[in-house]
């Protein structure tokens, strides 16, 4: 995992509060989580404007938020949602040591304005600018 020294340092380079460069840090770690989980890793197709910074521009934005298109709405379920995120949850812990607390898991799925499904989640963390025992963001 990236330390907290790593994470200044970053932040100063890039003139960017350090809590951005953590999240981005921790969005990159959950975005291979879910590359590599075995259904959402073949379902879901990432885009948007974290895409283009990730893939294509390292320093064009940094983002808050996660966007996908889906190949198959069948993972569009929050139950099904919450069990592949904790077990997307483990594989993050296991290759970085950032928690992902279960009880920060939130999923809204919808009917969008076009008639489609959507989702909304979101996935707390305890990453490297937290202590052991506090609240996640």
């Amino acid at each position: 995992m990236i330390n907290r020294q790593e994470i200044m340092d970053l932040a100063r380079e890039f003139g960017l509060a350090p809590n951005v460069v953590e999240k981005d840090y921790v969005l990159g770690w959950l975005l291979a989580g879910i590359a590599n989980h075995p259904e959402l890793g073949k379902a879901w197709v990432f885009k948007g404007g974290t895409c283009l910074k990730k893939c294509y521009f390292e320093t064009y934005r940094f983002s808050e938020d996660l966007d996908f298109t889906l190949r198959d709405d069948k993972t569009l379920n929050e139950t099904r949602l919450k069990k592949m995120f904790n077990e997307i949850a483990d594989w993050i812990y296991d290759q970085s040591g950032i928690e992902c607390p279960r009880d920060t898991f939130r999923f809204e799925v919808y009917e969008n304005k076009r008639g489609g499904m959507s989702a909304e989640g979101r996935v707390g963390y305890r990453g490297p600018m937290q202590r052991r025992g506090n609240s996640p963001r």
